[in-house]
């Protein structure tokens, strides 16, 4: 499937948090809702849950160990066997592209004590799984990936796993859940150290589940730096208690039709009940900082995440440069973010943003590439890009590789472009915002 997205005249609209045109609900909230309601003691409830190709895959997964699940009108149920619950497998348990449904995966089989193998797609066999093999090896996972890719191959452990101190070099939500999710089965205090504020939905959703968790920023003196700690004391074996809750509108997906709007001229937008999760809203503070007409409504908190309204105005943007621990935080929109910036007067710097190059593309350099072929003055470099914004953007075709982010990203830039810009292979959106093109269909687009 190709698309272009083109506005002749100003977009404009009103998204609810329920609907057709609804904001899909949060896939990495989603993600693991479903894991952890695999592990709990009881039947789980989980409402707005986004079905889209990596949360069906985790479901496929659930399903291939074991566990008995129910998806109707968005709402999720699932029958949870407890820690120890999963099913062996013979055949290897397919986690699609999602790097995210392997890595959370490991550890929550790791915890389980059976022997499986993890595989994905050709392009997940790309992406490297070291930084969950090391620790989880210190924790006594008998697990093995050629040359540190998948596929991973998991031996039956001994249990109770040994509960570690380990420090990650570069903040990563889905490395510190993978064991989180591991400590599960280990006796003690499992302590993660990290030098940036990953999102912390696993830490949130474990702490609803009765699970004794802490997280808190400690100084580092000697480099005058901050590390943030994350704290999970566990008695084997542990028992979670059941979910009950409702996910709120994702973040990252409203991050597409925030940056639209901001650079089509005289646009206006609310979005009603957002997730405003603090590790997840790097954005927002970024384009409030260059200018951007945003306001955010704190509507409350419900299930331990915070949520709320965005209302967003057309604004002019300048450059800034982004950098340290901000990265971390809104790490997932920096294809978004380009295209703000490509609009933005003057120069935009990205730096220490090198875990782009291992997400579902080398993010970096296939953004560099594609931004290069609708007219944008960006320099790639080894941690991250430089834009020289303001400049007439002319339009053209472009291939998303396979990133599904990168796609949305690249076709709102066709708002603002003197020539239509046609995106190649554009059904990978459906991997995180099924109604993507809906919702900007109803606002005008």
């Amino acid at each position: 499937m190709d698309i272009s997205i083109r506005a002749y005249n100003a977009l404009k609209g009103e998204i609810f948090s329920q609907g057709e045109n609804a904001l899909p609900g949060d896939k990495s909230i989603t993600h693991r809702a479903a894991l952890l309601s695999s592990l709990a003691e009881g039947k789980s409830i989980v409402r707005n849950f986004v079905e889209s190709g990596v949360t069906r895959v985790m479901l496929n997964a659930l399903f291939q160990l074991g566990i008995d699940w129910e998806l109707e009108d968005k709402t999720l149920t699932v029958q949870g066997k407890g820690i120890q619950g999963f099913n062996s497998t013979k055949e290897a348990i397919y986690c699609g592209n999602s790097a995210t449904t392997l890595r959370l995966l490991t550890g929550a089989v790791a915890a389980s004590g059976i022997e499986t193998v993890l595989d994905g797609s050709r392009g997940l066999r790309k992406r490297p799984m070291n930084r969950i093999i090391g620790p989880l090896q210190l924790m006594g996972v008998n697990l093995y990936g050629k040359n540190g890719y998948p596929p991973l191959v998991i031996s039956k452990p001994t249990l109770p796993l040994k509960a570690i101190n380990y420090t990650q070099s570069i903040a990563s939500a889905q490395v510190k859940s993978c064991i989180l999710l591991a400590s599960l089965s280990a006796e003690g205090t499992t302590i993660i150290d990290e030098p940036g504020p990953a999102r912390d939905h696993t830490e949130r959703m474990l702490r609803m589940m009765g699970v004794d968790i802490q997280a808190k920023i400690i100084s580092d003196s000697q480099n005058a730096n901050y590390v943030y700690r994350t704290i999970i004391n566990n008695q084997f074996p542990a028992q979670l208690k059941e979910l009950n809750l409702t996910i709120p509108g994702d973040i990252s997906a409203a991050s597409f039709l925030i940056v639209a709007t901001i650079i089509k001229p005289e646009s206006e937008l609310i979005i009603h009940g957002v997730g405003l999760n603090p590790t997840r809203i790097g954005l927002i503070e970024v384009l409030q900082d260059m200018g951007a007409e945003i306001m955010i409504t704190e509507t409350g908190e419900k299930d331990m995440e915070p949520f709320g309204d965005i209302f967003v105005r057309s604004s002019k943007l300048r450059g800034c440069t982004v950098e340290g621990p901000l990265v971390v935080r809104m790490i997932d929109e920096f294809p978004v973010f380009a295209i703000a910036a490509a609009c933005a007067e003057g120069k935009t710097t990205v730096r220490d943003a090198v875990e782009l190059r291992y997400k579902e593309s080398d993010r970096i350099a296939v953004l560099c590439s594609e931004l290069k072929r609708i007219g944008v003055s960006i320099i790639e470099r080894a941690d991250g890009f430089e834009i020289d914004g303001g400049h007439t953007l002319m339009g053209g075709i472009v291939d998303p590789h396979g990133d599904h982010r990168l796609a949305m990203s690249l076709a709102i830039a066709g708002l603002v472009t003197e020539k239509p810009v046609l995106v190649k292979g554009a059904e990978i959106i459906n991997e995180s915002f099924p109604n993507f093109t809906l919702i900007m269909k109803s606002l005008g687009a």
